[in-house]
């Protein structure tokens, strides 16, 4: 079994425009195919690599210019300080889920196979899907469907789920998809239930949080002429990494300093945003909702 096929890989390793002897961060390591690509151009360079998921330590490369740290990138800043590292040239972010972990059904990250509601990246953290489905208030679930999996019938969804959990506890996958499949439609079924996994596994991960605080973080460690390249799976994150290219921030206002300068850290390289194409599509039906952004530090 592939472990991840790598989305835009060339692309993306272009957009970095690496130096051989530069400094880079993969901060989504997986099946270790960006790293590997990264690792052909660099010669005295360095290369750190970030994966929360045990299940990724085995994936690990043997090569003394590489370094895997098993920690969630939130920890991006600190761990390159412990590390002696000050300033990087280049970041990669190959957000989402991995081939691995959906195709591995007692993760609970795939509405296909009937397994443990889990959905947990890091398999140490505390929180997990039935955890959410079992404590969160219907206002909050209500939310966090609305928001994260932008479904339109989100109250009404939550509620649903409020009812059913009265009398039975959601633990499984297959409990979930029979009480959500009333609300998708005829022929939406699995657009919609893709909605709901992907707003619980946020949810269960912190994912948009954790994206905020390693974005606001690239700023203090990348060096002037440093490119920050990331690829996104959902309108929720392309939108958050646009803006943050664009302004700085996650609203995508520029702000000005006090003597009226515009005041913004980065310089977008692709105005227009890079998708995949037929062929890659083709060979990888899980890239084509991929969209790269290429930004370089002013």
């Amino acid at each position: 079994m592939i472990y991840h096929i790598p989305v835009l890989l060339h692309k993306s390793i272009e957009g970095l425009k690496i130096k051989p002897n530069g400094i880079y961060v993969d901060v989504t390591f997986g099946g270790g195919g960006h790293s590997k690509e990264i690792l052909n151009f660099l010669k005295s360079g360095r290369l750190v690599a970030f994966d929360a998921d045990i299940d990724a330590m085995a994936n690990s490369l043997k090569d003394e210019r590489f370094m895997l740290l098993t920690q969630n990138f939130k920890f991006l800043s600190n761990n390159l300080r412990f590390h002696g590292i000050p300033g990087i040239d280049g970041l990669i972010a190959d957000l989402g889920i991995s081939s691995h972990q959906i195709d591995i059904p007692e993760r609970g990250f795939s509405f296909r196979h009937d397994a443990v509601l889990d959905m947990r990246m890091n398999s140490a953290a505390k929180k997990s899907a039935i955890d959410i489905l079992s404590e969160y208030s219907v206002e909050k679930l209500s939310e966090i469907f609305r928001y994260y999996g932008e479904i339109r019938n989100a109250g009404r969804l939550a509620g649903r789920i409020d009812e059913f959990r009265k009398t039975k506890k959601i633990e499984r996958v297959f409990d979930l998809v029979n009480l959500v499949k009333p609300l998708t439609g005829r022929g939406g079924e699995n657009k919609f239930m893709a909605k709901v996994f992907q707003a619980l596994r946020i949810e269960v991960n912190g994912e948009i949080e954790n994206l905020k605080q390693m974005l606001i973080q690239t700023v203090d460690i990348m060096d002037a002429g440093a490119r920050l390249v990331v690829i996104t799976y959902h309108s929720l994150e392309d939108r958050l990494v646009k803006n943050f290219m664009r302004a700085g921030n996650f609203t995508g206002n520029i702000e000005k300093d006090i003597y009226g300068n515009f005041k913004v850290p980065f310089k977008q390289i692709n105005r227009k945003v890079i998708t995949p194409d037929e062929n890659e599509i083709l060979k990888n039906k899980r890239a084509r909702s991929a969209k790269l952004r290429i930004a370089e530090r002013i």
